[in-house]
């Protein structure tokens, strides 16, 4: 029988040889009962920042409204000494029944935290802030305010205290809060009611300031 040229032969063993070294696929393999990575911690809570001040538990304690409590009652919300205001938040007897308390309770010490601060939304929404003149002075709270009940829009919002320039001047005054899309508002979230002269008024501080 004829023998090949051994120059045809060489090729072909060679390139057995290279096939049986190289790898099959890019992908490198991943060894027999490894685990995978796992995955990286998720981000500490944050937490307030250096500008802003230590006033101890009441700024984690449905804020502000635990801390309004605790300058104005020492935090007691079933208080009553004679003075004649009552409650956590030191409402006169008159301001409590013309905003509804008297459907919680005779007076505002005998209503629950809650009830309490529910009536006080609504007395946020009239009287903003300057109904607790020395405590909000303290944390900086200024402005009218309306809490947003399930229901609200920015339009009902904006008829109910008359804005000008209606629910586009509320946006423009709650943009930063709200976001870009003026139909999407959360319940509990607070807005500022723009002052009656057109102007911005300006924004709640969220957070206690020095």
């Amino acid at each position: 029988m004829p023998k090949l040229p051994q120059s045809r032969c060489l090729p072909v063993a060679l390139l057995a040889v290279l096939l049986a070294l190289c790898p099959t696929g890019a992908r490198a393999a991943v060894p027999t009962g490894a685990q995978a990575a796992p995955l990286p911690p998720a981000p500490p809570t944050p937490v307030p920042g250096p500008g802003t001040p230590s006033v101890g538990g009441c700024v984690a304690d449905e804020w502000p409204w635990g801390c309004l409590a605790e300058c104005e009652s020492g935090g007691d919300w079933h208080i009553n000494t004679g003075n004649g205001y009552y409650g956590g938040l030191q409402f006169r007897q008159s301001t409590w029944a013309e905003h509804g308390g008297l459907a919680y309770a005779p007076r505002a010490d005998l209503a629950t935290r809650a009830e309490q601060i529910k009536v006080a939304e609504k007395v946020l929404a009239t009287q903003g802030w300057k109904a607790w003149p020395a405590c909000s002075k303290r944390y900086h709270l200024v402005g009218r305010m309306h809490v947003v009940q399930a229901g609200d829009t920015l339009a009902s919002i904006a008829r109910r205290y008359r804005v000008r320039g209606g629910w586009k001047a509320l946006h423009q005054a709650n943009a930063e809060v709200i976001g870009r899309d003026p139909d999407r508002i959360r319940t509990g979230t607070m807005l500022v009611i723009p002052s009656a002269t057109g102007g911005t008024a300006r924004t709640a501080v969220l957070t206690p300031l020095r």
